[in-house]
């Protein structure tokens, strides 16, 4: 019996659809590709048979991108959503975001950034969902909590989980607050993640709201799931592994949103070296210690102070090394990004590695 994934991908341009299943060939797990031309089409195909993921067009002549996914949004909530267009368009973003697709792709950085693409449709793919929280999609709560983080969203999130009523207070982005019972902070948020099941509501943003929460959403949920780790329970061994699932997916959105070509880690020797979206890892991780040491002796003999960063290009690439207490963090970015935003879109990265 085939217990491969499907895969639908829907487009109005043919020969974008030879390209994306010549593409998605290339996937690790060997999905089956079926593609359509008109949302009909593809809302008929998603009737007929299940799908684990679904590939979006914004722009077509018929029912545009944003029509389907609603519709898909009601009608199929435990489907995988892709947002893959040429439309550069940052309230398009946003709105599909809100529908709660799980990624938001340009074609044009798909094409450029083939392998980061096929890393995060393989970590999509990767997980089955039989449980979630429903409300305007079915996710898991990390799920709604990091997409509403990742679209900068100010939000406030109410979850009902039986007689159990709580809220999260998002800012900005950034998580500032969380509530349920008489608990508010970091534990609430804590008890709050515990939940696997639920329902949730948005509710208008409260921009007045004192803020409880300091930590990076990432910081918080890997502190979660390492209170977690402690205990045998299987239930709570779930949610450590929908945790590093999610930590995945962030860290690929990640990249993509900020528009950077791959991300090396570098631990003090003979630690674990992490490569995203290079296969170059370990020259690149040797390259970057020798770099370090070599401009920390030029600063120890010109008595310059400590270390803040080193940066370099090439015809092909921009890079930047940030050293670290616990990890150095390379970053190589596209030769036309602005060198003004550069070593504060590699701190960016690195603070979400950090935590």
């Amino acid at each position: 019996m085939d217990k491969r994934h499907k895969i639908l991908v829907l487009d109005d341009d043919a020969d974008w659809l030879d390209i994306c299943r010549e593409l998605l060939s290339q996937l690790p797990s060997k999905p089956e590709i079926r593609t359509v031309g008109t949302g009909t089409r593809a809302i008929a195909q998603l009737d007929a048979e299940p799908f684990r993921l679904m590939i979006c067009d914004l722009r077509m002549r018929k029912m545009d991108g944003l029509q389907v996914l609603s519709i898909v949004r009601r009608r199929f909530p435990e489907l995988r959503t892709v947002v893959l267009t040429g439309l550069e368009d940052d309230e398009s973003r946003a709105r599909a975001y809100a529908m709660g697709v799980d990624l938001f792709w340009l074609k044009s950085d798909m094409q450029r950034e083939t392998k980061l693409f096929l890393d995060c449709l393989e970590s999509l793919l990767g997980r089955d969902t039989a449980v979630g929280f429903r409300g305007v999609q079915s996710k898991s709560l990390m799920d709604i909590i990091q997409l509403e983080c990742l679209s900068r969203s100010s939000v406030v999130l109410r979850i009902t989980r039986g007689p159990l009523v709580a809220r999260l207070w998002i800012q900005e982005g950034e998580l500032i607050d969380a509530e349920v019972g008489d608990v508010r902070g970091e534990p609430a948020l804590r008890r709050i993640l515990s939940w696997k099941s639920g329902a949730f509501e948005t509710l208008p943003a409260e921009p007045n709201r004192e803020r409880t929460i300091q930590k990076s959403i990432n910081a918080l949920l890997l502190e979660t799931a390492q209170a977690i780790d402690e205990t045998t329970d299987p239930v709570q061994s779930e949610l450590i592994e929908r945790a590093d699932h999610q930590k995945t997916v962030w860290k690929l959105s990640l990249i993509a949103s900020e528009g950077a070509e791959f991300v090396v880690t570098i631990p003090p020797a003979p630690g674990k070296i992490e490569a995203w979206s290079t296969i170059a890892g370990e020259v690149m991780a040797g390259w970057a210690r020798q770099a370090l040491e070599a401009a920390q002796r030029l600063g120890e003999r010109l008595e310059a102070g400590p270390l803040s960063h080193v940066a370099g290009a090439t015809a092909e690439r921009r890079l930047v090394l940030l050293p670290g207490e616990e990890q150095a963090v390379l970053v190589g970015w596209p030769p036309e990004t602005p060198e003004g935003l550069l070593l504060e879109k590699t701190k960016k990265i690195a603070a979400s590695w950090d935590s």
